[in-house]
C-alpha cells in the first residue's frame, strides 16, 4: 500500500504494483488460474474458514484482481474494493446485497438507463419499489423517502444530462434517515471527485470507461467505506458470480496507471469544445460543468476538482438535426460508452436510454435533441474542426 499523502499520479502508477516476490516482475503477473493448490488439508480448511489468508478459487479472489482492487480503493480513499465483470455487475451486486423484499430505493432519474431498469423491471418482482427523482434538488429526495426506504442511489454528474447532485447534502439526508448512500462515480473518476471523502458509503464504477480508458475491456468495481460493507458485498458476489477475469483485471490495472494523464487531456479538450459549441449558431444549448453559464457552477467547483470530459448539447431541428450531426462527423466515433482515448458521440434518447419510457426520459431531461459527447485525447484543433464541419450542415 502506498503513502496516502502521495500525489494522485504517483498513486495511480504504483498502487497495487509491488514487484512480484517470486521473480521480481515489475508488472503484476496475470494469474490465469481458476483454482489454487493448498500445502496441506489444514491450510485448505483454514482458508475456507477465513482463519488463514490465501487464495482458493478465482471467483472468490485472485492475486491479479486483488492488485487492481487495492489500487482503486487507494485512489478512492476507501476501505476496500471488489472488482466485477462489468459496471452493471457491480451495481447489481450492491442492489442484490442491500435491497430486501418490500424495501424501497430513491435514485437519480436520469441515471444510466440499465441501472434504473434493473430495479424497475427485475427487483420489482421481489417487492422492491423505487422512486427516481431529480436528485439535483435535495427536497425531491426528502419528499421521496418512505419508512421502508433503505438506499439513496445517485449518479453525479448524471448520464447523460450532466446535472450534478450535491453529495454532501445527500450524506446529511441519508444519515438523518438511516439510508445507505451509493454514488456512481464513473463520469468524474477519483481524480476529480471522491464521494467517500464527502461521507458516502459506497462508490461504484464502470471500469469499462475512464479507469481502463482504452475501450477494450468491460469491467466494474465497488469501493466501500467500511470492512463490514466490503465483507457483505464480497460474500454476495462470491455466491452469485459476476467476478472479473484476471486478464481483464490486468488490462484495467495497466490503464489505471495513466488515468490522470488521460483525464486531464480529455478535460482540456472538453473545455475548449464546450466554449466553441456555446458560440455556434446551430447549437441551442450546452451543458458542461466547466462552462461559465453552467447552472450548477458553484457546486461543481465545490464538489469536483475539475469539470470532466463529458458534455451534452442540443442542436437546432431536434432529432433530425441530431441525426444529421452524428452522421456528419468524421473524427468523433458514433458509438456508446465513454472514457476511452477516442472521442465518442451518441444520441441517448434512441440509444443508451431507449429502454426508458418517453415520459420518463422527458421528465429526466433527456430530450430528443440532446447529444452526448464523450471527449477523448485527440488534438483539440482537430476535434473542433470535425464538430464544426458537422454543425455547418445545420446552418
Amino acid at each position: 500500500m502506498q503513502d496516502e499523502h502521495q500525489g494522485f499520479d504517483t498513486e495511480a502508477v504504483h498502487a497495487g504494483s509491488e514487484p512480484d516476490p517470486h521473480f521480481g516482475a515489475v508488472s503484476v503477473p496475470i494469474y490465469q488460474s481458476s483454482t489454487f493448490a493448498f500445502d496441506s488439508v489444514d491450510q485448505g480448511a483454514g482458508r475456507f474458514a477465513g482463519t488463514e489468508s490465501g487464495y482458493i478459487y478465482t471467483r472468490m479472489g485472485n492475486p491479479t484482481v486483488a492488485a487492481l482492487e487495492e489500487a482503486v480503493a487507494l485512489l478512492e480513499h476507501g476501505h476496500g474494493a471488489i472488482a466485477t465483470s462489468s459496471g452493471m455487475a457491480a451495481i447489481s451486486n450492491v442492489f442484490f446485497t442491500y435491497l430486501e423484499a418490500n424495501s424501497h430505493i430513491v435514485g437519480t432519474d436520469s441515471v444510466y438507463g440499465p441501472s434504473r431498469v434493473v430495479v424497475e423491471k427485475y427487483f420489482s418482482r421481489f417487492g422492491v419499489e423505487s422512486s427516481f427523482v431529480d436528485t439535483s434538488q435535495p427536497d425531491n429526495i426528502k419528499k421521496a423517502i418512505r419508512p421502508e426506504t433503505v438506499m439513496l442511489y445517485i449518479e453525479t454528474p448524471e448520464n447523460p444530462t450532466i446535472r450534478l447532485t450535491d453529495i454532501a447534502a445527500c450524506v446529511e439526508i441519508a444519515r438523518e434517515n438511516g439510508l445507505l448512500l451509493v454514488v456512481d462515480n464513473t463520469f468524474a473518476t477519483p481524480l476529480l471527485q471522491r464521494p467517500l471523502e464527502l461521507g458516502a458509503d459506497i462508490v461504484v464504477h464502470s471500469m469499462t470507461k475512464f479507469l481502463n480508458g482504452h475501450a477494450d475491456v468491460v469491467a466494474g468495481i465497488i469501493v466501500t467505506s467500511t470492512e463490514e460493507q466490503w465483507a457483505r458485498l464480497r460474500r454476495a458476489l462470491n455466491h452469485h458470480g459476476g467476478c472479473i477475469d484476471p486478464h481483464q483485471a490486468w488490462l484495467v490495472h495497466r490503464g489505471l496507471r495513466t488515468l490522470g494523464l488521460r483525464v486531464r487531456q480529455a478535460q482540456e479538450n472538453a473545455i475548449a469544445i464546450a466554449e466553441f459549441l456555446r458560440q455556434h449558431p446551430a447549437v441551442e444549448w450546452v451543458r458542461y460543468p466547466g462552462s461559465p453559464d453552467y447552472a450548477q457552477r458553484e457546486l461543481a467547483e465545490r464538489q469536483m476538482e475539475g469539470p470532466g470530459a463529458i458534455l451534452c448539447f442540443g442542436v437546432k431541428r431536434g432529432l433530425e438535426g441530431g441525426r444529421k450531426i452524428m452522421e456528419a462527423v468524421n473524427l468523433a466515433t458514433l458509438a456508446v460508452s465513454l472514457g476511452g482515448v477516442e472521442t465518442l458521440i451518441e444520441h441517448p434518447a434512441s440509444m443508451t436510454h431507449a429502454s426508458m419510457s418517453t415520459e420518463d426520459r422527458e421528465a429526466a431531461g433527456i430530450t430528443d435533441n440532446l447529444i452526448r459527447l464523450a471527449v477523448g485525447c485527440e488534438n483539440t484543433e482537430d476535434l473542433i474542426a470535425d464538430i464544426g464541419q458537422a454543425l455547418e450542415t445545420l446552418v
